[in-house]
């Protein structure tokens, strides 16, 4: 009983500096980072499909429909009381955050993706090793690509290349490599997440 009571003691330590990193003052109590990244598509099966056999993703399980005849999804969501969640999907993209992927049908919805200039506008971005690999590959492949590979060459990004893509629903996306790493990693206190070393 004795050994069993250490143990436990012994684990509770090795947590604490992770629980005190993670819950310091002006925090959200118990915050470890971003769990996922829910995104609506026009179609289930298109977008699955492009983030598996385009981009590489692992597809997780999938749920759907919820559908209430109350105002259950307005108050919970904040969408149209009768807007409908046809499915979703869990979706894992290699060492990063998770997608949650929705198709949803509503009254009056907005099937047009907003522009990053917009409110509300986003992107993604997908680490690649070698940017001149990814951008022959997506060629290859049909996607629709904005001009080419731009890379910083000063500043604290300098290091940096990066390039925004379209998936076939009109989303935009971005592919970033730094190889060598980037400049601001020099004199930061604390880096970035960084998909090529993820346990740090």
């Amino acid at each position: 009983m004795m050994i069993k009571k250490l143990l436990c003691r012994a684990a509770l330590l090795a947590l604490l500096p992770v629980a005190v990193q993670t819950a310091h003052a002006g925090s959200l109590p118990g915050m470890r980072g971003a769990d996922h990244l829910g995104i609506t598509v026009p179609n289930m099966d298109d977008a699955v499909n492009f983030f598996v056999k385009v981009i590489g993703c692992e597809a997780s399980f999938n749920l759907g429909a919820f559908k209430f005849d109350d105002n259950w999804m307005q108050v919970h969501l904040n969408v149209n009381p009768r807007a409908e969640i046809k499915r979703f999907q869990m979706v894992r993209c290699g060492h990063g955050t998770n997608f949650e992927i929705f198709e949803y049908a509503a009254p009056k919805q907005n099937s047009q993706p907003p522009k990053n200039s917009d409110v509300g506008g986003h992107h993604m971005a997908f680490y690649v090793d070698d940017m001149d690999k990814a951008v022959a590959y997506f060629k290859a492949n049909g996607v629709k690509m904005l001009g080419e590979p731009s890379t910083f060459t000063e500043g604290p990004a300098a290091g940096l290349t990066w390039l925004y893509f379209l998936a076939p629903w009109g989303m935009q996306l971005e592919i970033v490599s730094y190889p060598k790493g980037r400049a601001y990693e020099k004199t930061a206190k604390r880096l970035l997440w960084d998909p090529r070393n993820p346990s740090k």
